[in-house]
Formats: C-alpha cells, structure tokens, sequence
C-alpha cells in the first residue's frame, strides 16, 4: 500500500498553516503598516533558505470518525536561513494568530527556538510581535486555574535565553505592540531595534497601566514608542520601516562569529591602511573648554563606512559602536564632549559595562578613542548611583581579556581616565598633542590646591592665571612622555595606520571559546 494518503495529508496542513490568521486577520495587519509573519522571514534572509520547523505545529480540530476538520497553526514560526550565506536560526511571532499571545502559541516550540541556536552554534534573530509567553487573563478560564509566573516547570525558555546570551549572537527585533515577556525577548538581545511608529514596547502595556490609576493615561506612543526606548537604553537602535530594521540585524551579525566557538571574519577592503588624513590634526580645539565631532574622528579612522554605531540615543556623553580596521572587526568606544564634556553618567557606565561584554564574549578587540574628564559630579551624578554603575564599567574593562588599543585624543582624568584601557589584556597605546590628563583637570583643582596662595596675592586673579600657565607647562604630554608614562605620541594624521597596525597585529591572539566572568560591584 501507498503512503500517499499520508504525504497528500502533509501538504494539506503546510496549506492550512501558510494561511496564518485568516484573510481578514491578515489584511488588518498589513493595513496597520506591518508585514506579515512569513514576509518578513522572507526578507530577513538570504533568498528562498528558510528551512522551516515544526510547521504542523497548532491546534486541530476532528471529527467522530478522526478525520481532521481545521487547523489553526501555531503563532511562533521557527526555522533556519541563511544571512550572507551564514547560518541563523529564526524565531518569529505571527500576530494574525490572537495577537501572538501565549495561549495561542505552543511552549515546547517557544522552548526549542532557544534551544536550537546553542546546541547548533548558531546567531538568533528573534522577530517579536506580541507578548509571547505570559498570556492574557483569557487563559485563565481555558486552564481552570492560574499558576506561579516562571519557575523550572512553566517558563525554563529565560534560562535558555540567559545562556544564549553567552554563547552565541542574539538580535531582538520589535516589530509591533510588544510587552511582557515578550518585551523580555526583545531587551535580552546583543542588538534591538524597534520601528518607529508601528512597533511599541512596554513591561504592561496601557490597558494594564491605565486600569491601575496609578498615574495619568498614557497612550501606546507614550508609555512604549521607539524614541522613548533609545533614550532609555531599553533597545539599541530606532528603524525607519520593517526592512530597514533587517538591515540592520544582517549588518550587526556581519561584525561578529556564529557563536563563542569561532572568531570575527574579516571582510575585504579597498581602503588602504596607510591612508592619512591630514585634518584630523586640526579637529581638536586648543580651548579644552570646546568641544568637538568625535564621530568624524571615528569615521576617518577606520574602513570607510564601516561604522556601525549601536545605543546612539542613551548614555550620549560615550559612543559605542563595532567597526573593522583593515577589514578586521573591532568593538569601538569613544568620548563624546557634546554631552558631559564626555564624563560618565551612570547611564554611559551601564552602556559601556554592557557593550565590553559583549565585546569580550565574541573576541572583538577593542579601540578606545579617549576623552573622559571623569565620573559625571554634581547632585545628578550622585543620584543617579554614578559611583556603582562607575564602578562596574570599571571592572567590565578590567575583564576583558583580549586585544586593547587606546588613543587619549584629550581629556583622561579621574577613574573615569584610569578605566582608558584594562590592567591584564594585550595592549596598545598612544596620544595625541592635544592629551591632557592627571587625578583631574587643573582648572578645578586650583581654586582649592592653592587656596591660601590665591587669597594672599595682591591680585588674586593674575595670581590664579599665573598658577595655571605653571600648571599648564608641566601638564604637556611631551613630558610624560619624557618618562615613559605614555609609549607614544603620535600625528593624529597617522592614528588610522596606528590603528590597522595593531588590528593585524593582535589578530592571531583572539582565541576561540567561552567566557567566565567574576562578580561585580
């Protein structure tokens, strides 16, 4: 006898499933602005690699004699493509499935999407659009009964996500009305993005939050929309439209290994190593007090275009971002004097401690751009917990073990300064004419070091001038460097050849493996 029947089965629920929510679920969705489950799929990956998984997932109904009625398929899509002709395992949402709520959706399938891409070393995307694991109070009468949130038994899916985080790359991509543990999907992710306008975040979202009372009503935009979530630091990118959004997440895992196990590929450059640029020489202001564009630093410093700026809208006053010297991948961070004169605020602390570990987990050697005066002070630094956020971008930077190479443009003071590059790691260093740096800026120090000399003076203020043009003699980066306490002073002209130079150099240092960390203040 013929498995026929069987096989004719088979592409009759696959038919049932590629149907997703309905027609008329399906035209709302798209009339709100957003693509649908398997288009998005389709244009996240390379073309026509999606290998789909557990597409006979859902819920059945049969009839007396066992024959199947209906099937509504499962609301999370699983599979595996390619990106760049690289393996990825993809997990998505389907909100044409009741909104992509939990009751709709299948836990061990949930379980195994994060399953997947450890046992097989591969990155993950995750594509959220609904809540995607707590449910709806709905549930409560389908099961007869509530239960305990998380635990061992129901939710073993955030451990998995926990040890993803350390093992392989993880992209969350928020692509609509997203809270819950679904929003957790999203947060616990190397790289996220939200898109303006159609994809809004929230821990409960505002029917929850305005029942409460608790605060005057709030509508989606405000409580969870994409620009409130930059700043926040909640997600690290904002994307102008769904595709926008994918190229992102193609471009983000193009910097870094499928997992732990591997190292960064180096990409093909025409830009030549040696090329100088001649202006950089000029971009800082003499008057410590201006600021300056640290990004045309940047930019001018490493393959051209190859930038990728990540958490661009928190935490300003440091910028943070993956680039490639002579094609080679590098985590890259960098003082921004626009905001703070680049102090660090216990937002820039968080959002440099985050960005080092990921650094540090995928063997990304680090470039260091520096200009910090310090620790942000004031009534603000000391309210916002700066000293233990401080405290741990600190100690992040003094784990991590591979290649560093720091170039002090200006300002290194403080602990702030002394977090410019770590104690144990492989490292290069150089400076700038325009360095300066010390326990902290002679121009706050002086009022209160040479208090009693200033008072005595017949005229205070030539007095004060007079220490200061002292003071700034002696604080001349050529004479640290008279005693070996900088290793060199360069052209700022010549910091991309510096930098290519030790991209090369430390390349057959990185080495392949996990990574354990010790604990943090």
């Amino acid at each position: 006898m013929s498995w026929q029947p069987e096989i004719d089965e088979i592409a009759r629920r696959r038919a049932m499933a590629a149907k997703m929510g309905g027609e008329q679920n399906l035209a709302r969705h798209r009339n709100a602005g957003k693509l649908d489950v398997r288009e998005r799929i389709a244009r996240l990956l390379d073309l026509e690699t999606f290998e789909e998984l557990g597409a006979l997932t859902g819920f059945s109904t049969y009839d007396e004699s066992g024959t199947l009625r209906d099937s509504s398929p499962a609301n999370v899509v699983l599979g595996m493509g390619a990106i760049e002709g690289r393996r990825v395992a993809v997990v998505a949402d389907d909100f044409t499935i009741r909104g992509g709520s939990s009751e709709a959706s299948n836990q061990p399938k949930q379980r195994h999407a994060e399953m997947l891409p450890h046992e097989f070393r591969l990155p993950l995307v995750r594509l959220v659009d609904g809540s995607g694991g707590g449910g709806s109070v709905r549930e409560l009468e389908h099961l007869g009964r509530t239960y305990v949130p998380l635990g061992r038994v129901r939710l073993p899916s955030v451990y998995l996500m926990a040890r993803n985080l350390s093992t392989v790359p993880v992209v969350g991509l928020c692509l609509g009305s997203v809270a819950g543990i679904g929003a957790l999907r999203v947060a616990a992710a190397h790289y996220s993005v939200m898109v303006r306008e159609t994809s809004h975040l929230f821990i409960a979202g505002p029917p929850l939050v305005n029942a409460t009372g608790g605060e005057p009503k709030r509508t989606k935009e405000e409580l969870g929309g994409a620009e409130l979530h930059a700043k926040s630091g909640a997600v690290d990118d904002v994307a102008d439209s769904e595709d926008d959004a994918f190229l992102k997440a193609r471009r983000f895992l193009s910097y870094l290994p499928s997992s732990v196990h591997d190292l960064p590929p180096r990409a093909a450059t025409d830009d030549p190593a040696t090329r100088r640029e001649t202006a950089l020489s000029d971009i800082v202001p003499r008057d410590c007090r201006r600021p300056y564009q640290m990004r045309k630093i940047v930019n001018a410093v490493v393959d051209r275009d190859s930038f990728f700026e990540l958490g661009r809208a928190y935490g300003k006053s440091i910028i943070t971002g993956l680039a490639r010297l002579d094609g080679w991948p590098v985590a890259l961070m960098a003082g921004d004097p626009f905001t703070l004169a680049g102090s660090w605020s216990a937002l820039a602390s968080q959002k440099i401690t985050r960005f080092i570990d990921m650094a540090n987990t995928f063997h990304l050697p680090v470039v260091h751009l520096v200009d910090c005066p310090g620790f942000e002070i004031g009534l603000r630094g000391e309210t916002s917990n700066t000293l233990r956020h401080g405290a741990r971008a600190l100690f992040a930077i003094n784990q991590h073990a591979g290649p560093w190479c720091s170039v002090i443009v200006r300002n290194a003071f403080g602990l702030g300064g002394a977090a410019h590059q770590p104690y144990e790691a492989p490292t290069m260093r150089c400076a700038w004419p325009s360095a300066r740096w010390g326990s902290l800026p002679t121009e706050g120090g002086i009022d209160a070091a040479y208090r009693a000399e200033i008072e005595a003076a017949s005229d205070p203020a030539a007095k004060r001038k007079e220490i200061a043009a002292r003071l700034e003699a002696i604080q001349s980066p050529l004479r640290t460097a008279e005693a070996y306490d900088i290793e060199d002073i360069i052209n700022p002209a010549d910091t991309r050849a510096f930098l290519c130079r030790f991209a090369n150099m430390v390349a057959p240092l990185r080495k392949p493996g996990p990574l354990a960390l010790t604990i943090r203040p």
